[in-house]
């Protein structure tokens, strides 16, 4: 599956993280949940981690469910 693009983010001063996709707010995250964030792009793939934590990712059986013969037509 190809890598999602169009993310990134921004860690604020207070702690919070923004994350941007295609240039709108994706996600707002702080507290710990905005460090455990940073930690995990950090160490991967950023663009996959992202596209993770905002759920704005495709599943992969988008193709499998359009060659069904029931979506067929």
């Amino acid at each position: 599956m190809p890598s999602p693009s169009g993310f990134s983010y921004d860690q604020r001063p207070d702690g919070t993280v923004v994350v941007w996709h295609h240039g709108k707010v994706a996600a707002k995250l702080r507290g710990p949940r905005a460090a455990e964030f940073v930690d995990e792009a950090e160490s991967g793939d950023a663009q996959l981690v992202m596209a993770r934590w905002t759920g704005h990712y495709k599943h992969g059986n988008e193709r499998t469910a359009r060659q069904h013969p029931r979506n067929r037509r």
